[in-house]
């Protein structure tokens, strides 16, 4: 025999207690509640409660990118793999990230922008920057665009160097920061450009 839903309460915010057959069930979310077409009278057979069951996977998989997002922005592959972490299937993943993507609070191009940017305040040169966004996930396409939205390398550069021209310690603290040799052989004086090699 299948049980009936007796009763839906409020349970708190985007909450609700259900009850079967006079005696609570469980409490939900109601989003999944509702999109799953349980109501006061229906039964719980198995269609509906495989329905519920999609519906709660949904919604988990939806909280938990969500919960990652209010923290700090995050690109498609870090969710993915945050969702991967706590279980959530395949499916479920890819129709949350599809979802927050078409709203746009997951945005790789804005990521990618956003960090590069911010690296290349703090004196890291491209080389440096592309590794980091790359170790984010982060598609080779995006990440040309992003680096190349900066600054050119060598004003960057300049910047670091002190104005009389550079010296071994400076062409040391350029290669650091992840700048390309081309760039840091322009920096420094003709006689540190050979100790480098």
């Amino acid at each position: 025999m299948t049980a009936a839903v007796t009763a839906l309460r409020r349970a708190g915010r985007g909450k609700v207690a259900v009850e079967l057959d006079g005696s609570p069930w469980r409490v939900l979310p109601l989003e999944a509640v509702l999109a799953s077409g349980v109501t006061v009278g229906t039964p719980l057979d198995r269609p509906r409660a495989r329905r519920l069951r999609a519906e709660l996977r949904r919604v988990e998989a939806r909280d938990v990118a969500l919960s990652a997002l209010a923290r700090r922005d995050h690109t498609a592959a870090m969710l993915r793999g945050r969702l991967d972490a706590v279980g959530i299937a395949p499916v479920d993943r890819d129709a949350a990230l599809a979802a927050l993507e078409r709203t746009g609070l997951v945005d790789d191009v804005r990521v990618a922008r956003t960090r590069a940017a911010a690296l290349a305040a703090r004196g890291a040169g491209n080389g440096m920057i592309r590794d980091d966004l790359e170790r984010r996930g982060l598609p080779g396409e995006v990440v040309d665009d992003a680096i190349a939205s900066l600054e050119p390398e060598l004003e960057r550069a300049r910047r670091l160097v002190r104005p009389a021209g550079g010296d071994r310690r400076d062409a040391r603290r350029l290669v650091a920061r992840g700048f390309d040799e081309d760039v840091v052989a322009a920096m420094i004086a003709p006689c540190a450009e050979t100790e480098l090699g």
